[in-house]
């Protein structure tokens, strides 16, 4: 029986032990924690559900509904409160909705006048001819300057936490920039993305009773239990023979060796320097396949009593244009999301600090982190009173961005793959962050 090991227990990596159990061979998963899931973490406090990485999965596709429902996760999932269709962002220092019918396009103060006109003439865009733009170029050229600084720029922020300048469009929206080139028009491109089989009839937001950690436990849940190694960390992985021998140690025990048909690394792209290598062909291309660009983010989760908090929370929640010049990336409204975030009576509020925008914010002290949000909350919310409820989650290298130097990264992945038979690179550093990705990741 072929033997696979596979080195870090996120999402990916679950998945490609999943993938590999079924295609019958012998896997061993090296997790250097002491659960799975990676960012995907959620925990109960005092009656509170907080998701500490992902608080949703967008499910669009049949392939993921596939997945998921081969791994008995869809029967599980719970869909998003409809209230949660409405979204938000700041204008003006003001909570303002985002248009969600034609209606409310015209209605809706999101964009001036004119933006709304600029927005209207993007069927009449001529193609961009820049291989290598950057999502801010393509937004701004397609949609106008206006549309960038109040949709793109919070959008992007709150999905990388990073300015639209640093993220390259063919490797963050593929998609957008196929349905340019196929369509000429992303009006005319996403009407008829519609018809694609591959899409679900209806999208679904999702998640689970449990939070997000749900999933990552189902996938370990399926695994033979020999097959995982908590707490067991990678020190050398050597290249003998076109096998692997890999040098762990658990935690509280001595190193041991064990020797590996395939090798699958799906180690964050800031750890994987920390291994040591030898034996490799293309050893070189490693600090290329390691070049990532990370912003240290802050989740910063307060719970009000419902009555003392004079927004409505009638929706997804709020995104903060960087124009806006404020010390918050936007605010989730958790508790309006889903079921079962914050006790009764309560609300449950999930704010982003730092990234690409503001760095040094992410680093603030515990009380001075809570002040800056909670005084956001008062000018924006109406808070009234400090909240009853406080934690903070930190990353300080939240997600990895698919800048220009993502090609870089997945070119030195293949090559290394290439002239190292049985090694494969795989992780939201190559494939993007987004839980379908992580799901759908294939190894050669």
């Amino acid at each position: 029986m072929s033997k696979t090991c596979i080195i870090g227990g996120g999402l990916t990596g679950l998945v490609q032990a999943w993938q590999s159990q079924k295609a019958g061979k012998k896997v061993t998963l090296l997790e250097a924690n002491d659960s799975v899931g990676g960012v995907l973490q959620s925990e109960k406090i005092d009656g509170y559900l907080l998701d500490y990485g992902a608080n949703t999965l967008s499910l669009r596709h049949q392939k993921v509904a596939r997945i998921l429902e081969e791994l008995g996760m869809l029967d599980r999932s719970i869909d998003a409160n409809p209230e949660a269709s409405l979204r938000f962002i700041i204008r003006s220092g003001k909570v303002v909705s985002l248009p969600h019918s034609l209606s409310s396009f015209f209605s809706s103060p999101f964009l001036s006048p004119l933006g709304k006109l600029r927005l209207l003439l993007e069927p009449f865009i001529p193609k961009g001819k820049k291989e290598d733009e950057s999502v801010a170029g393509f937004i701004s050229r397609r949609l106008g300057k206006e549309a960038l600084d109040f949709a793109g720029n919070p959008f992007l922020s709150g999905v990388y936490a990073a300015k639209p300048e640093s993220l390259s469009l063919k490797y963050a929206f593929p998609a957008l920039q196929e349905i340019e080139q196929k369509h000429g028009s992303l009006f005319r491109g996403i009407l008829k993305s519609k018809k694609n089989p591959e899409r679900l009839s209806k999208s679904r937001l999702i998640s689970f009773a449990g939070g997000m950690q749900e999933m990552p436990n189902r996938i370990f849940g399926l695994l033979p239990a020999e097959c995982v190694q908590l707490k067991t960390r990678v020190i050398k992985i050597e290249k003998v023979e076109n096998k692997w021998k890999v040098t762990s140690q658990p935690q509280g025990h001595q190193e041991s060796d064990e020797t590996f048909d395939q090798l699958i690394c799906a180690v964050p792209a800031s750890k994987l320097l920390e291994i040591e290598w030898k034996g490799l062909d293309g050893e070189e291309l490693l600090p290329i396949l390691a070049e990532t660009s990370h912003y240290p983010l802050s989740l910063v989760y307060h719970g009000y009593d419902r009555a003392k908090v004079n927004h409505p929370l009638n929706g997804f929640g709020f995104l903060v244009p960087e124009v806006e010049n404020r010390n918050i990336l936007g605010t989730l409204f958790s508790s309006t999301l889903f079921p079962g975030r914050a006790p009764e009576n309560k609300v449950l509020l999930t704010t982003f600090v730092g990234g690409e925008r503001q760095p040094e914010l992410a680093n603030l002290e515990d009380s001075n982190l809570h002040s800056l949000v909670f005084e956001e909350h008062q000018e924006l919310l109406g808070a009234q009173e400090r909240p009853c409820f406080q934690k903070i989650k930190r990353w300080p290298n939240a997600i990895p961005l698919p800048d220009a130097k993502m090609g870089d990264r997945q070119a030195a992945a293949r090559d290394l793959e290439e002239g190292n038979k049985g090694l494969y690179f795989t992780g939201s550093h190559l494939c993007g962050v987004s839980l379908p990705n992580c799901l759908e990741a294939d190894i050669a």
